[in-house]
C-alpha cells in the first residue's frame, strides 16, 4: 500500500508538472503556428494550431523584408565578446575572492552581492554620460567593453561559490610545487569549474542575445542593430505582417533553445553545486 501511495503521489506531480509545461509552451507553439499561417490566419478563431495550408514563405519574407543575416551578425558579435569578457574577468574577481586574502575582501564581496539589488536601468544615465564622452555611443564599446572591466556581480558570485568547493589541498599542492597564483588559477582552478563556466557561459548568452535595452540605448544605424533592435524596428513598420514577425521571432529564438538543450547538463551541474560551500 506504501508503494502504490508513493507512486500515485509521483503521478500527481508528473502531472502537475506536465500540465505546467504545457501551460507555458502555449504562448511558444502560438508563435510557432502563426510563422506558418498566412497573415488572414493569424488571429482566426477558433484558433487553428496546425496551420492547414503550411505558408513556408513567411520565413522567406523575414529575410527578405529586413536584413536578419546582418542584425544576426551583429547580435553574434556583441554576444560572443561579452561572453569571452565575463569569462575572463568574472573568473579573475571570483578567484581573488575566493583564494586569496587581502584587507577589505569580505567586505567588498558583500557590496559586490549587495549592487545585484540594483537595476541596470539605474546606472544608465552616468553610463550613457561617459560613454558619450568616450565618443562610443553608434558604437558596440558601450555593449562589450564592460564585461572586460566590470564583469556581472551575479556571474562573479556564482563562481566564487564554486571556486569554494574546489578542495584547497589541489591549491596547496600546486602551491608547493612552485606555481603561483596565475598558474594556479589557469591550470587547477578552471579545469575544475568548467561546469560553472558552462553556467555563466549559457546566461551570458541569454543576457546578451535577447538585449533590447542596451542597443536601444547606444545604437542609431540601422546596419548596427542587433536581433532584438532590429525585429523590434521591423514591428514599429509593419504592424500588420503579424506571420512574418512570428516567423523573424522564432528564428531569433532557435540559437537560445538549441544552446539551453545542449548544455543543459553543465548548466544543472554548476547550478547544483554553486553555493554548497560558503
Amino acid at each position: 500500500m506504501l508503494i502504490k501511495g508513493k507512486t500515485l503521489k509521483n503521478v500527481n506531480q508528473q502531472t502537475v508538472i506536465w500540465a505546467g509545461a504545457l501551460l507555458m509552451l502555449i504562448p511558444l507553439l502560438w508563435m510557432i503556428s502563426s510563422s506558418l499561417k498566412t497573415p488572414q490566419g493569424v488571429f482566426e478563431t477558433p484558433i487553428r494550431w496546425i496551420p492547414k495550408p503550411v505558408y513556408w514563405e513567411n520565413y522567406t519574407k523575414a529575410f527578405q523584408a529586413m536584413p536578419t543575416l546582418l542584425y544576426t551578425r551583429n547580435t553574434i558579435i556583441i554576444t560572443a565578446c561579452s561572453i569571452i569578457g565575463y569569462l575572463v574577468s568574472g573568473s579573475l574577481v571570483a578567484y581573488s575572492f575566493a583564494r586569496l586574502r587581502w584587507p577589505g575582501r569580505d567586505s567588498l564581496f558583500y557590496v559586490l552581492v549587495g549592487t545585484m539589488m540594483l537595476p541596470p536601468q539605474v546606472t544608465i544615465v552616468p553610463l550613457f554620460v561617459i560613454f558619450r564622452n568616450l565618443h562610443w555611443i553608434n558604437t558596440y564599446y558601450p555593449l562589450v567593453v564592460p564585461a572586460y572591466l566590470t564583469g556581472w556581480p551575479f556571474f562573479i558570485f556564482l563562481m566564487r561559490q564554486y571556486f569554494l568547493t574546489i578542495p584547497l589541498d589541489l591549491t596547496d599542492a600546486a602551491r608547493v610545487d612552485g606555481a603561483g597564483h596565475l598558474r594556479i588559477y589557469w591550470s587547477v582552478i578552471l579545469p575544475l569549474a568548467q561546469p560553472a563556466l558552462a553556467t555563466v557561459a549559457i546566461f551570458a548568452f541569454l543576457l546578451h542575445w535577447n538585449d533590447f535595452f542596451g542597443p536601444l540605448i547606444y545604437l542609431a544605424e540601422d546596419s548596427k542593430f542587433t536581433l532584438a533592435l532590429g525585429l523590434m524596428s521591423y514591428a514599429g513598420r509593419h504592424q500588420s505582417e503579424w506571420s512574418v514577425l512570428m516567423a523573424a521571432s522564432v528564428v531569433m529564438l532557435l540559437p537560445p533553445l538549441m544552446v539551453f538543450f545542449f548544455c543543459q547538463r553543465y548548466f544543472v551541474e554548476g547550478i547544483a553545486l554553486t553555493g554548497t560551500k560558503g
